[in-house]
């Protein structure tokens, strides 16, 4: 059981630490324009060596901030339950911690596959007609990466969650 607390809580924080990463930085998409390369991510972008604020408030810029911010945060809550589920109070029997970790890097990666998925979508289709020269970049790998890791962690949760809940089964019998 606490290995696979251990494993889930290493995903949580490295998924985590991708997250914050992807999230902050401007290398979502790099792309060619006017004979020069330039770069742009969720908060600026960027053309010859300097780099300027999105100042335009454009739906799904807003929707992909909100998710993967909303997605570190959950993560973030479920890295502090995973950490309490490795402690053993008598107040919280009735609140299996671990399960309730499991259930928060669920809902991360849920989170950061709404945002990926939406700055996927608008990219392609409306963005990737208006550049010829273009490409997705590392922040956004780091994107997908980071929902990976925190998948990951919410099924070592939640098979940790299920050896608890076996073992209290056989234990009571």
């Amino acid at each position: 059981m606490y290995s696979f607390m251990g494993g889930g809580l290493f995903c949580a924080i490295v998924g985590n630490i991708l997250l914050v990463v992807s999230t902050a930085t401007d290398y979502w998409m790099q792309y060619r324009l006017s004979g020069n390369y330039a770069h742009q991510g969720l908060w600026r972008y960027c053309m010859s060596n300097k780099c300027y604020m999105q100042t335009d408030s454009i739906a799904y810029w807003n929707a992909t901030r909100a998710f993967m911010i909303l997605s570190g945060m959950s993560c973030f809550a479920g890295i502090i339950a995973g950490i309490m589920s490795f402690s053993h109070f008598s107040s919280f029997e009735r609140f299996n911690r671990s399960f309730v970790a499991g259930i928060m890097f669920f809902v991360s990666t849920f989170f950061v596959l709404l945002g990926m998925a939406i700055y996927t979508g608008v990219t392609i289709n409306f963005l990737g007609r208006r550049f010829g020269d273009w490409r997705f970049s590392w922040s956004y790998i780091l994107g997908w990466v980071g929902m990976l890791m925190t998948f990951f962690a919410g099924i070592f949760y939640i098979c940790a969650y299920r050896m608890c809940e076996c073992r209290r089964g056989t234990g009571t019998r």
